[in-house]
């Protein structure tokens, strides 16, 4: 790359780190109300099956409804959508939006031993002590003797570790089965729309729904505001990865954590006291000796279906 595309590309990866890292406390402001994790994950699904099926139609890319297809679309909904988001939801209420991004940044720490698990990848020291170095911020983070200036209920913490669990599931998945030579945007559009089709029922069985009032108020405004920014920055994202390597598109994960803290602070005036800067500093050193190779970076890996 010349120096005038190193440049370009690196603020691309910016405005996608300051993006994905305000959907974290959108979904704070979303959940504030009351409103049950299937409503939310009804809209959710709804959103992202729109806009993907209008990029789809764009592209005129038409989605495959063949017996693999949808055993993919299936397991993807569920892993990389379902379980991680109604977690998510549930966690939000009870965790600040800052501590949410950090705790996600362990993605790469559990995508690596659960790669190391289906003999994907070989074992390697430097990998592990990123792992350790990740462990460490999260004992930073869920230690009740330790004060970050912000109430961190340990057992949601812990629950809320389930969602990057399962993110790791999903890229470990691609990168191990592949997606049937799909794209990026087909395998989103059949994901949501399944993922429409499961939660659906549930919602309406729980008496979930959430019904759209005009003007849409706050809460609402956030959930629109965090669908769109995801389903925008990942399209960016399977962009960026065409053009400028797997690699180096991944580094994200660090802007994304960055700039959660900071809107989290803009947003919701979350505070943390300096032992903050230590958790994401170990953060920061896990995802660097951790750093996936180009087979675990694929933009399908990045797992916020």
């Amino acid at each position: 790359m010349t120096s005038r595309e190193i440049a370009f590309f690196t603020c691309c990866l910016v405005i996608m780190g300051a993006g994905w890292g305000a959907t974290q406390p959108m979904t704070k402001l979303a959940v504030s109300t009351g409103y049950g994790p299937f409503g939310l994950l009804f809209w959710q699904t709804a959103i992202g099956a729109a806009l993907m099926w209008m990029v789809c139609a764009v592209r005129r890319r038409p989605l495959p409804l063949n017996g693999p297809a949808l055993r993919l679309y299936v397991i993807l909904a569920l892993i990389g959508a379902l379980l991680p988001n109604a977690i998510s939801y549930r966690a939000a209420v009870h965790l600040p939006a800052g501590i949410m991004s950090l705790l996600l940044s362990v993605v790469p720490m559990f995508a690596f031993v659960i790669a190391l698990a289906l003999g994907s990848e070989r074992f390697r020291w430097r990998r592990l002590i990123g792992l350790c170095f990740g462990l460490l911020g999260v004992l930073i983070i869920v230690a009740p003797a330790v004060e970050i200036g912000q109430a961190v209920p340990t057992g949601w913490a812990l629950i809320y570790l389930l969602t990057a669990l399962f993110y790791a599931f999903e890229g470990n998945f691609i990168a191990k089965w592949g997606t049937m030579g799909l794209d990026a945007f087909q395998v989103m559009l059949g994901a949501s729309l399944m993922g429409l089709i499961m939660v659906t029922p549930v919602m309406l069985f729980t008496g979930q729904m959430i019904w759209p009032q005009l003007p849409l108020p706050l809460p609402q405004l956030a959930l629109v505001g965090s669908c769109v920014i995801h389903a925008f920055v990942y399209t960016a994202y399977v962009w960026l990865a065409g053009r400028a390597g797997a690699v180096f598109t991944v580094q994200v994960s660090y802007l994304v954590t960055g700039f959660g803290l900071i809107w989290a602070w803009l947003m919701l005036g979350e505070a943390y006291a300096a032992t903050i800067w230590l958790a994401l500093g170990a953060m920061f050193v896990g995802m660097y000796l951790v750093q996936p190779r180009p087979k675990l970076a694929e933009p399908s890996a990045i797992g916020e279906s």
